[in-house]
C-alpha cells in the first residue's frame, strides 16, 4: 500500500464554537452534512453515502475543540482525519480546521471533496 500523505485546509466559519461542534461531533449533526447517515455505538460510527457503509473509530475528542476518528479500514496505520475548531483570540473569528490523509494522487480530489461538504456544512449553518 502506497503511503499516504497528510494534509490540512482551513475554512473559515460564521458561526459559535458551541454549535459547530455539535454539527462535528454527534451522529445527528454529521447526518446534516458529511454523510447521508451516521450511527454510532459508543466509539464506532457508521458514515453511510449511497448505500455504501464505512466505519470509524473515534479516536479522541474535546469537547467544543475537536473531534478526530480512524477508519476501521486504516486501524493498523496511522492515519486519521480530525475536525478542529479554531477561535482567533483577537477578532474571535471561527475556523473549522480539517487533517486528513489521501494517495498522492489523489489529494487535490480530497481537497475538493472536503471543501464540497464544508460547503454544505456552511449552507446548513445559514453561513453560506
Amino acid at each position: 500500500m502506497d503511503e499516504k500523505i497528510k494534509f490540512e485546509m482551513e475554512f473559515p466559519i460564521h458561526a459559535s464554537p458551541q454549535l459547530l461542534y455539535q454539527y462535528i461531533s454527534t451522529p445527528s449533526g454529521l447526518s446534516e452534512w458529511f454523510a447521508e447517515n451516521v450511527n454510532s455505538r459508543g466509539e464506532l460510527f457508521k458514515f453511510i453515502w449511497d448505500g455504501v457503509e464505512e466505519q470509524a473509530k473515534l479516536v479522541s475528542k474535546k469537547s467544543g475543540e475537536r473531534i478526530k476518528f480512524k477508519w476501521v479500514v486504516d486501524e493498523d496505520a496511522s492515519y486519521y482525519f480530525e475536525i478542529k475548531i479554531q477561535v482567533d483570540e483577537i477578532t474571535k473569528d471561527v475556523s473549522l480546521i480539517v487533517t486528513d490523509f489521501t494517495e498522492e494522487d489523489e489529494i487535490e480530489e480530497s481537497k475538493m471533496l472536503w471543501e464540497n461538504q464544508i460547503s454544505d456544512l456552511k449552507q446548513v449553518l445559514g453561513s453560506a
